[in-house]
């Protein structure tokens, strides 16, 4: 006979930092195979930012390119419970270490969005920045809980597609406060989304 059983210990996760002018911090988190330099950098890119505290939090879990980078995922399926736990207890752990903060937002891109939504619904903040990912079902019987949110997609985007669009767009009118961004791309970063996250943040702060 066979057990599966689950035993807890310590990992040390990395994130960046990149200090702003006063006490608003915005911390992001990046998409499947990517780190959190790349996302750092895409962050960067929004107008205004440069005021905020960034914060980019990179996944627990690294892995090679074949081209030999390290890049990391979030979870997978395998323990999903237990990885949606650990990942909550390292977000919090990266905010109070970065706190306190007058504002607090989460942004993500891809499988990103997930880790956003679901720090949003058990930590809280005052914004989620959500690019090219869907709400996970664990926190859709959240949503009502949820702070103002950012909500992009590209109109050539086949992994975040209108479908999941739509589903979503469906259990966020429950929130308070959804705003919805369509342009012309891909599963990528657009100015276009840019421009309206730099004003998202603008409105928060």
């Amino acid at each position: 006979m066979i057990e599966t059983k689950s035993i807890e210990t310590t990992v040390h996760g990395r994130y960046l930092v990149r200090r702003g002018v006063d006490d608003r911090l915005l911390v992001g988190f990046h998409g499947y195979a990517e780190n959190a330099e790349l996302h750092l950098r895409e962050i960067e890119k929004i107008p205004g930012v440069e005021e905020w505290t960034v914060v980019a939090v990179q996944a627990l879990h690294p892995f090679y390119t074949r081209a030999g980078e390290v890049v990391a995922s979030w979870m997978t399926k395998l323990d999903r419970e237990n990885a949606i736990a650990d990942n909550i207890a390292y977000v919090r752990r990266v905010v109070e270490a970065e706190g306190p903060a007058r504002r607090v937002v989460f942004a993500g891109f891809s499988q990103g969005v997930a880790m956003a939504f679901r720090a949003a619904a058990a930590i809280g903040c005052s914004g989620v920045i959500a690019l090219g990912g869907d709400l996970p079902p664990d926190v859709v019987p959240s949503v009502r809980s949820l702070p103002p949110v950012l909500l992009g997609r590209g109109t050539a985007d086949d992994w975040y597609t209108d479908e999941k669009f739509k589903k979503d767009l469906n259990f966020l009118a429950a929130a308070p406060g959804l705003q919805t961004v369509i342009f012309e791309g891909g599963h990528a970063w657009s100015d276009a989304f840019r421009h309206a996250a730099g004003e998202f943040l603008a409105r928060l702060a």
